[in-house]
């Protein structure tokens, strides 16, 4: 009969020393301009709002309502711009790992043991700059578990190759 062991880890790995790569400044582009055009969409029915029932029930507090939505867009704008430099990803022998966050920073670690599969997709506008976004799937969820956006096209199939590779090798 086999004895159960199950020894304590001393020292653990350090996350720290893993050389992450960013994504690529264009992808900041396609951000900034993904964002304006849904905060232009979503101005047009918050200034019929505001003229339609705002203006005429409580006209005094119109300036108030604008300025408060400026405020709320420019901050979005600055959070994107300030955070961007944090969106780093990172291939390595066994797993793939995607970090970011400004106020709350995220990784996510997938060990390619677990992958079922991978997609790659192009939107309108990261075609446009030619840019693409990567997405791992592992097994028992639907949606994806790690997604790197902003990488060139060239860039995610070779990493799709790669982990293919590996999972199927």
């Amino acid at each position: 009969m086999i004895q159960f062991q199950n020894n304590e880890i001393i020292e653990l790995p350090d996350i720290t020393e893993i050389t992450f790569n960013r994504v690529e400044k264009k992808y900041l582009k396609v951000v900034l301009l993904s964002t304006f055009i849904n905060f232009f969409i979503g101005s047009l029915f918050f200034i019929l709002f505001i003229e339609k029932i705002i203006a005429k029930k409580i006209p005094e507090y119109t300036g108030i309502f604008y300025f408060l939505f400026s405020c709320f867009v420019i901050s979005i704008f600055i959070v994107l711009i300030v955070g961007f430099p944090k969106r780093k990803f990172a291939v390595r022998d066994k797993d793939v790992s995607y970090k970011s966050g400004l106020f709350i920073e995220k990784m996510v670690t997938v060990p390619f043991s677990r992958i079922q599969h991978i997609e790659i997709e192009e939107g309108v506008f990261s075609r446009l700059f030619k840019l693409a976004k990567i997405s791992v799937f592992t097994a028992g969820d639907s949606s994806d578990d790690l997604e790197i956006k902003g990488i060139t096209k060239e860039k995610a199939l070779q990493i799709k190759e790669f982990i293919s590779q590996k999972i199927n090798g």
